[in-house]
């Protein structure tokens, strides 16, 4: 009992100071999920810019997480920070990803034998249980009286 009271007291002051730091410029997280740059810094409460024109003002209690440069331009912006600028792009499609040595005529005219899989011979003659199916489905429907066979 004690260490989780200990545990819970440690991240409430960590939360605490969190909020004390706060500047003016940081992007933050509100318990809510609303993003918005903090504007201006009071006792007891912030004031945020959530966009052009909106200033909303909140409890320091609400403010959830202070975030990076970088997280907030990625979350708000969409703007990804290029760590890597050496890193190899993925491109939009798979035609490069199953390149070969061979063109792809090449690849069919090989001697590998092809599979057939008989599926073309199920398609063109429908089956005896296909002809039976249908044969049931044009039929009507038996109507019953409701007893105790319909339950």
């Amino acid at each position: 009992m004690f260490l989780m009271t200990r545990s819970a007291k440690r991240k409430q002051q960590q939360a605490a100071s969190m909020r004390n730091q706060l500047q003016p410029g940081s992007g933050v997280r509100t318990i809510g999920g609303m993003y918005a740059t903090v504007k201006e810094v009071n006792e007891d409460t912030v004031l945020l810019d959530a966009g052009p024109g909106v200033e909303l003002l909140f409890a320091k209690n609400a403010i959830g997480a202070v975030l990076t440069d970088d997280e907030y331009n990625r979350i708000v912006h969409g703007i990804e920070h290029d760590l890597k600028s050496d890193a190899d792009v993925v491109p939009d499609d798979a035609s490069s990803l199953t390149e070969t040595d061979e063109p792809a005529d090449a690849a069919a005219a090989s001697d590998a034998p092809s599979v057939d899989l008989g599926k073309k011979d199920e398609a063109e003659e429908p089956s005896e249980d296909a002809e039976a199916v249908k044969a049931d489905a044009d039929e009507e429907p038996k109507k019953t009286d409701g007893g105790s066979d319909a339950k």
